[in-house]
């Protein structure tokens, strides 16, 4: 007999980056699902639009995923309005497009910091938070691109990968515990950060509802991988037992290089300057950097 799904109702879940896009569709689900809602997001207005369609008593907040302590005085302002956090769902991103040589630094960081860093930080404090009560679920919003490569998505996939890799190792070192880990790994889904790109053969780009739709059912089964579409997670572990040379090819044949090689960059402009606008305390962090080969060469000479 298999299991009952769990009941949603009443947890107190937080979805970051949630003002649009996948995160706007996460929030309308959980709410649907019987949770009560926070919405994070960088842009407020956007968060606060999405909390009032949900409904059902959701709240939206502006949220910048790369200032850790506004992250952390983020959920202690949720915990006190809404109740214990029951649900964190990180999946606040962004995902620059180009070759790796033309990254600047200061897109290398953007990323970092809101793909990886934040993951681990929001992980960090629902750890802490849930860990004393001995129940919770954290859902770590990764890629397909955080279990293979793609052409002029470097660090991207490099960031991904940390998610993939965290959420692996925080399954391990949490059994027993109570608190649940999921991770999400989406092909191509229609939202804004997709723009331009090409299609692959054999997969159909997602919708930001068939996203939300596989998360709500991995908290409902405690589901560790969550694929989207799901014929993707069958798909890779054939194509893993295969050599790699063979593996590269059939990805070619698939065209699965081609989406992000052959990207439209006009189609992309507005997200890609909205993306580099997305991590307001990155910047100190990007100025560091910027200052640091100044520093040295003054001190050379």
């Amino acid at each position: 007999m298999a299991p009952q799904p769990r009941s949603l109702h009443g947890k107190v879940a937080v979805v970051t980056g949630g003002g649009r896009g996948i995160g706007k569709a996460l929030a309308l689900a959980l709410t649907a699902a019987g949770c009560r809602v926070a919405i994070g997001d960088v842009d407020g207005p956007a968060a606060a639009l999405a909390a009032d369609e949900a409904g059902r008593g959701a709240i939206g907040l502006r949220l910048d995923v790369t200032d850790r302590p506004g992250f952390t005085a983020f959920l202690d302002e949720v915990e006190r309005r809404l109740g214990p956090l029951d649900v964190l769902v990180n999946n606040a991103g962004i995902m620059p497009v180009g070759p790796f040589e033309e990254e600047d630094d200061a897109t290398v960081i953007r990323v970092l910091e809101v793909d990886l860093h934040a993951v681990i930080h929001g992980s960090k404090e629902a750890v802490r938070r849930m860990r004393p009560r001995g129940t919770g679920h954290i859902v770590n919003v990764a890629s397909v691109a955080g279990k293979t490569g793609f052409p002029n998505l470097a660090t991207y996939c490099a960031a991904k990968h940390g998610v993939v890799g965290l959420s692996e190792a925080l399954r391990i070192e949490l059994r027993g515990s109570g608190v649940d880990v999921s991770v999400v790994m989406p092909a191509i889904v229609r939202t804004e950060l997709a723009a331009g790109l090409q299609p692959s053969r054999g997969f159909k780009p997602s919708t930001p509802e068939a996203v939300a739709e596989a998360v709500v059912a991995a908290l409902q089964e405690n589901r560790f991988d969550v694929f989207v579409p799901r014929a993707i997670g069958p798909t890779w572990a054939g194509m893993n037992l295969i050599p790699r040379r063979a593996r590269e090819a059939l990805a070619r044949a698939l065209h699965f290089d081609r989406a992000l090689r052959d990207t439209d960059r006009s189609a992309r402009a507005a997200y890609e300057a909205r993306a580099a606008a997305s991590a307001p305390a990155a910047d100190a962090v990007i100025a560091e950097a910027a200052a640091e080969p100044e520093a040295r060469a003054h001190a050379a000479a």
